[in-house]
């Protein structure tokens, strides 16, 4: 360890110790006694789990983390986190496996704290601030959540909804977050960081064992509740390992990439996809505290940025690339050069662009491509399972398809309503997939998945968990999925974009992906209604364009050029805007309740 990285620690602190000189000059000595105790590198055994932040231990002084304030070096961040963790177990008396959530912004603060959960052996519960009061003391609640994290703007809500319980309310101190950051001096250069020394240590540097990973829990994360109450899916250490292994594998991360990271950090895309996979490879992640369209812009065409510290990979929600190319359609579509330049940088610059969370309308995936040179990479998966399907990172991206299984995923499709062992019709892996009995055409069923990437069980609710598992321990997704000509698509959630109208069952995504190529028609939802005689009713809830007349007649008209006139939309319902989650899903029992009260179906 050199003796700028010591002098640099020095100067982060000194401005500290002027408010708050104890806290501060303690984290000091600690980290220097840290420092000096670390002496060599050793890689824990193949057959063990290897933590997130073990996995750190590699990448020394190179960069992991760029958010406003400046940029974090893997060292860094482990440093912090190992103290952290520290006050963690002080905390909990030395338990371990305790829930402790945390309420962070979108900076090196939730990966701190995230990682001194793990450090110590406890459950990560990450929350989210856009959910309401009564969400998160459902949360809190539920998940029986021994310490709650979060910083002086969040702490005075937060205090009203744990005042009278056992959960303790910390408000996390900044100066850890100072510590971890770059030394000056070293440029943020993924080829430059060979040169810096390793000398982290071995397993030992943290309290626990590698084999305490090999089978406990790391973490919850809430299910969006589209469907239902949120229930806490509980995730271990190994599930998460096996959901970057597959991702890793599959869309080839390495240390070179740097990603751009604009989701929310209580959902597994923002969680796992975009920022775990860059950390455990050794690659960057530069991350933004919320999305805004000029902000990702500027990152994606890499305006006052050196070709080192450029984004080579982007991953978003369907309703985010629509954002962008409204901007970009405001912005740079009556300007040839600009055009011109936009597809150049994107298509040269970046190697990877990923839309998942909810399903791709081919609109957004064509325009998108004119705009950038990008076809969207569509993927598949679920909170429970971590990422399932995939299109490939070289060969056809199919509109409307999500590919073919990860690395480490197994998959099925099987008889609708077949009961608890029900009639395999296709089984599919990485290997490739399988018909049963050689059948032909489509092949359209229930998905169900298998595979260490598969959740433990629902919090406290066993005997929903035991409802969402096969008697022969295949997950059942809820969704209705195809197999056809060698791609997966996914034709919705079973229980909701299924609609079943005069003996037919009719996709309503693909109903909405129809709808959405109407050129006034900028967003679109639709659902079943019930009907005596048709059992259901196509119904479309639409967002006309400014300016712009949407009638039934004309939309049906539309329709009837792509789809088949049972499933072309008999009702029609125009709205200002069709409300959606932080990941861009609808709940579609919610939206049924707002726009057809029972008295008008």
């Amino acid at each position: 360890m050199g003796s700028l990285l010591r002098r640099s620690l020095h100067l982060a602190v000194s401005k500290i110790l002027r408010v708050h000189k104890p806290l501060a000059l303690k984290r000091l000595q600690q980290t220097h006694a840290a420092l000096s105790s670390i002496n060599e590198t050793q890689q824990p055994p193949s057959n063990n789990v290897i933590p997130i932040f073990r996995n750190a231990i590699r990448f020394g002084d190179k960069t992991a983390l760029r958010d406003l304030q400046g940029d974090y070096t893997y060292r860094g961040l482990f440093l912090s986190s190992r103290q952290f963790s520290n006050e963690l177990s002080d905390i909990l008396n030395g338990k371990q496996q305790e829930r402790v959530a945390f309420l962070l912004p979108n900076d090196a603060r939730y990966i701190i704290v995230q990682w001194a959960c793990w450090m110590s052996g406890q459950i990560a519960v990450p929350l989210n601030a856009s959910s309401p009061p009564s969400v998160l003391n459902y949360y809190l609640k539920d998940s029986n959540a021994k310490v709650i994290i979060t910083t002086s703007e969040h702490a005075p809500m937060l205090e009203c909804l744990v005042k009278g319980s056992d959960c303790r309310l910390m408000v996390f101190d900044d100066a850890l977050r100072v510590l971890a950051m770059k030394p000056d001096g070293k440029t943020a250069n993924n080829k430059s960081y060979e040169k810096y020394e390793y000398d982290f240590g071995d397993s030992e540097e943290t309290p626990l064992k590698d084999e305490f990973y090999n089978d406990s829990n790391a973490m919850f994360v809430y299910t969006s509740g589209t469907t239902g109450v949120p229930k806490g899916v509980v995730m271990s250490h190994r599930n998460l390992q096996s959901q970057m292994n597959a991702l890793i594998t599959a869309w080839k991360w390495s240390e070179k990439d740097i990603i751009l990271h604009t989701l929310p950090l209580n959902h597994v895309h923002g969680i796992v996809n975009v920022l775990m996979c860059p950390l455990y490879v050794g690659a960057r992640c530069v991350m933004l505290p919320k999305f805004e369209t000029s902000n990702v812009w500027t990152h994606l065409l890499g305006i006052n940025l050196q070709n080192s510290e450029r984004c080579n990979m982007f991953m978003a929600v369907p309703t985010i690339y629509m954002k962008l190319i409204q901007e970009y359609e405001q912005l740079f579509s009556k300007n040839t050069k600009m055009k011109e330049y936009v597809h150049t940088v994107c298509s040269t610059k970046i190697r990877l662009m990923v839309s998942g969370s909810a399903p791709l309308p081919k609109p957004i995936f064509d325009r998108w491509e004119e705009i950038t040179g990008h076809r969207l990479l569509e993927r598949y998966g679920m909170t429970e399972t971590g990422m399932v399907l995939s299109n490939p990172l070289e060969g056809q991206r199919i509109p409307g398809t999500v590919g073919t299984p990860l690395p480490g995923v197994h998959v099925r499709i099987t008889k609708q309503e077949g009961g608890n062992i029900p009639e395999v019709l296709a089984e599919g892996s990485w290997a490739g997939t399988k018909v049963i009995n050689n059948r032909k055409g489509p092949i359209v069923g229930d998905l169900q998945v298998k595979g260490e990437s598969v959740f433990r069980e629902y919090w406290k609710k066993p005997e929903a968990t035991g409802k969402e598992f096969t008697k022969d321990e295949w997950f059942k997704t809820g969704d209705t999925a195809q197999y056809d000509k060698g791609v997966y698509s996914i034709l919705g959630r079973s229980s909701v974009d299924i609609i079943k109208t005069g003996g037919y069952k009719v996709s309503a995504l693909q109903v909405e992906t129809a709808i959405l190529g109407h050129p006034d028609i900028i967003d679109c939802a639709v659902v079943g209604l019930p009907d005596i005689t048709w059992g259901e009713k196509v119904a479309a809830v639409v967002v006309a364009r400014e300016g712009a007349e949407i009638i039934l007649s004309q939309l049906r008209e539309f329709g009837k050029k792509s789809l088949p006139e049972y499933a072309v939309p008999t009702v029609l319902k125009v709205v200002d805007r069709i409300p959606k989650n932080s990941m861009g899903k609808v709940n579609k029992p919610d939206l049924l309740t707002a726009v057809f009260p029972k008295n008008q179906m």
